[in-house]
Order: C-alpha cells, then sequence, then structure tokens
C-alpha cells in the first residue's frame, strides 16, 4: 500500500510541476490547475459504505475570456489501508464558468465522463459506468498565481449509485494560476 502513495504523490507532484511554466506567460492567467482532498458522502457509489476519502486534481483552461472555460478532472476514492474499502476512479469533462474580483473567483461546472470502480476483496465489486457532477467551488487568493479551493459537487453514476444514496463530493486544495 505504500508503493501506491507514492506513486499517487508522484502523478500530483508531476501535475503541478506541468503547469508550473504556464503561469510565466504573458496576458495573465488563462486557467488553472488544483489538487487537493475530497470526500464523498455514505453509499454515493456503493450500498453500506461510509463516505470514502480521495484526492481529486483538476485542469481549466480559458476558451472565451473572461468567463467560460473546459475543465478536466479526475478523482479517486477508497484510499486506505483496508483492501475491503471499494475504490473508484472518476475521469471528467465539461464547460465552467468562472467570475472573480478582489482576489476571490466563484466558478460553476458541469461535467460528464466515465467512474470505474474496483475491490480487491472478496465484495466483487468491478465495473465502470457513465458519471457526472454539478457543482462549484471558491478560490481564495493566497500570493499571486496561488489560491486555497473550497469546492462542492452533486455526483451522480446512475447504474452504479444504490438507491436513495447521497450524491455529493466535498474537497479542498491549492490552486495553481496560469
Amino acid at each position: 500500500m505504500g508503493n501506491r502513495r507514492v506513486v499517487v504523490a508522484g502523478i500530483l507532484m508531476a501535475f503541478c510541476l506541468m503547469a508550473l511554466p504556464l503561469a510565466a506567460l504573458p496576458g495573465g492567467p488563462r486557467g488553472d490547475a488544483y489538487v487537493g482532498y475530497s470526500r464523498t458522502t455514505a453509499n454515493a457509489f456503493y450500498a453500506n459504505v461510509s463516505g470514502l476519502n480521495g484526492w481529486q486534481a483538476a485542469l481549466h483552461l480559458k476558451v472565451s475570456r473572461p468567463f467560460l472555460g473546459i475543465e478536466g478532472d479526475i478523482s479517486q476514492y477508497g484510499l486506505g489501508t483496508n483492501s475491503a474499502v471499494p475504490r473508484t476512479t472518476m475521469f471528467l469533462v465539461g464547460p465552467r464558468v468562472t467570475a472573480g474580483a478582489a482576489g476571490f473567483h466563484l466558478f460553476a461546472h458541469v461535467l460528464g465522463g466515465g467512474e470505474h470502480s474496483a475491490n480487491s476483496s472478496g465484495l466483487s465489486i468491478s465495473g465502470g459506468s457513465f458519471a457526472y457532477a454539478v457543482g462549484g467551488g471558491l478560490d481564495m487568493r493566497l500570493i499571486p498565481y496561488v489560491a486555497w479551493r473550497v469546492t462542492g459537487d452533486y455526483l451522480g453514476a446512475p447504474s452504479s449509485s444504490p438507491s436513495g444514496a447521497a450524491h455529493a463530493r466535498i474537497g479542498t486544495g491549492l490552486v495553481l494560476r496560469f
């Protein structure tokens, strides 16, 4: 399990380092890269499973200044030492609208894509399905080109989520503007 954490940390660090040279482009920020902690509510993907912890990374590129952009999001839940905990990985993409002033940026997005669930224990959970997230967040500037983000989304994976499940995720982490 320790090797898996090192790999995930390496991927997240590489993600941020790749975006760093873009921060020096003339004309101000043209997007942002985010990496942080994320948590789903109970039963979001599996029945009788409490909320899952994980990580989330996103890349946002402005298509039309100053408001409209496109966002790609990847997240994984269920990281832990217990192999009986199901793991879910989500890959989402979609439009994002951003407005900001005085060091704060408020955004809303509608993302669609897929999720893959797996489990290495005897629960036999394995498969993938369509998934979506509708929500947004708030970025608070810390220093030039760096901000702190708080997010919230309504999650859905209609073919794999149990009925009556709470479909939410929250997250927080660092943003690098470029």
